[in-house]
């Protein structure tokens, strides 16, 4: 059905990516940070997990973008060491021995695949909508299994992901969905690639699992557009030069609580949250990596 808006006008769809709808969700106050509030306060220091991450997905990116003869493990590794990413270490020494550790991981990882075995997308972007959103986001791969699809997300984190973490996902249940039908063709079966431990978690979702993400996602989306509007309503409102350069007035700010917690020494935005500052000790950018 039809969502209306002011005077009974169509609501605007909702335009989003999981990972905003998942920010919603983990912090608030967050959320205003990343989406709303520009300009968008400072970062803090760049995450060397993160630097990690970008590297191993760059690199088997370009590996499947490489001719068949050339889809190796000696390549995946020399796009690892070409395509490294230098943040958030605590030194060169540490950023060394993580490019080893990642070209190791890549390299052997490659080894288990199929090089012929060509992928229907790699850094796919997928989208669909329905009365209420316009989502879209970009799959690491997209695996054509006999008649099936299958969403691949590689994992870099020092946990190896379970199947309770594929069944759960919204973003994967998303993409599985938004696959479906920019492709034409069943998706339904996620996958987590582990690639420090080379473990797979997988999940077969069917019609009803899928439907219940999409129906949370559509809920999620609606709380966050109605805080979204009244912030544009105020931010887009004629004020003073004083008063257009003051803080969030406390009516607005509470739409976009924040959520204490252990996530908040991991917060980018940590240095802007007085309740982050209290409730979790400062980290290290160089913290997340996996001993």
């Amino acid at each position: 059905m039809e969502q209306l808006g002011f005077e009974g006008m169509p609501r605007r769809l909702y335009a989003c990516t999981p990972s905003r709808l998942n920010s919603w969700l983990d912090c608030r106050r967050r959320y205003r940070f990343t989406y709303l509030d520009r300009p968008m306060p400072q970062k803090g220091p760049p995450w060397a997990h993160n630097s990690v991450g970008a590297s191993v997905h760059n690199a088997l990116a370009g590996w499947w973008r490489q001719p068949y003869e050339r889809r190796t493990p000696m390549t995946a590794a020399t796009l690892l060491t070409s395509g490294w990413i230098t943040e958030g270490f605590r030194d060169q020494e540490q950023s060394l021995t993580w490019r080893d550790r990642a070209r190791e991981m890549v390299s052997g990882y490659v080894a288990t695949l199929d090089p012929s075995d060509e992928p229907v997308g790699v850094e796919r972007t997928v989208a669909t909508r329905t009365a209420v959103i316009a989502v879209s986001g970009r799959i690491d791969r997209l695996d054509r299994r006999g008649d099936e699809l299958v969403v691949v997300d590689y994992k870099t984190g020092r946990r190896a992901p379970d199947a309770d973490d594929a069944r759960s996902s919204l973003a994967l249940a998303v993409y599985a969905i938004a696959a479906s039908r920019v492709m034409h063709r069943t998706c339904r079966k996620v996958e987590l690639h582990h690639l420090p431990t080379g473990s797979v978690a997988e999940w077969e979702h069917d019609d009803a699992s899928l439907g219940r993400h999409l129906g949370r996602a559509e809920e999620i989306a609606l709380e966050a557009s109605e805080a979204d509007e009244a912030y544009r309503a105020w931010s887009g409102a004629p004020r003073s030069p004083a008063a257009a350069a003051g803080p969030v007035p406390p009516e607005i700010d509470a739409l976009f609580p924040p959520n204490p917690g252990p996530i908040c020494s991991w917060c980018d935005f940590r240095r802007h949250c007085p309740q982050g500052l209290q409730i979790a000790p400062e980290r290290n950018s160089w913290d997340g990596l996996r001993q």
